[in-house]
């Protein structure tokens, strides 16, 4: 469970995503109505990557939501399409040129093997424990908050 106060850690995953496009409201409104909507978005996410992408973006979701069942809402994850105009600036920002890839406290580090994995999981472990470590009436920055110093 997370603290109160305390700021959750942001995880940037940028990865090559399946995209889908949507219809109109007025035919998604219908598809859904008639039954076949929910497998169209399946169907179209299914083939918006090649096989081998789609292999890589598969492992990166389990990854993602053995993340967020061990941590809960002590992490915020941020998933990050690498050829979207965020991803191209996230890549840039932080100098991230092969994908799959999570940054960790502005650390990137690719996933591409399960120690690439390891590794990733090994670095959020120790970032919340810093921050369970801490006392609660120093920031993040490493600042005193007011109120503790009144205290």
């Amino acid at each position: 469970m997370k603290p109160p106060g305390t700021k959750p850690l942001t995880i940037t995953i940028i990865a090559y995503a399946p995209t889908t496009f949507y219809h109109c409201q007025h035919c998604e409104l219908t598809f859904r109505n008639v039954g076949i909507g929910e497998r169209l978005r399946r169907q179209e996410a299914a083939q918006s990557l090649p096989e081998d992408l789609g292999l890589e973006f598969a492992r990166v979701s389990d990854w993602v939501r053995s993340i967020v069942e061990r941590h809960g809402p002590r992490v915020h994850l941020d998933v990050v399409d690498a050829v979207s105009i965020e991803g191209v600036l996230a890549s840039l920002r932080h100098r991230v040129f092969g994908y799959p890839a999570v940054v960790v406290d502005g650390r990137p580090m690719n996933l591409r093997t399960d120690a690439d994995f390891e590794q990733a999981s090994a670095a959020i472990e120790r970032r919340l424990a810093a921050a369970a470590a801490r006392p609660r009436w120093v920031t993040e920055a490493g600042a005193v908050r007011k109120e503790a110093a009144v205290e």
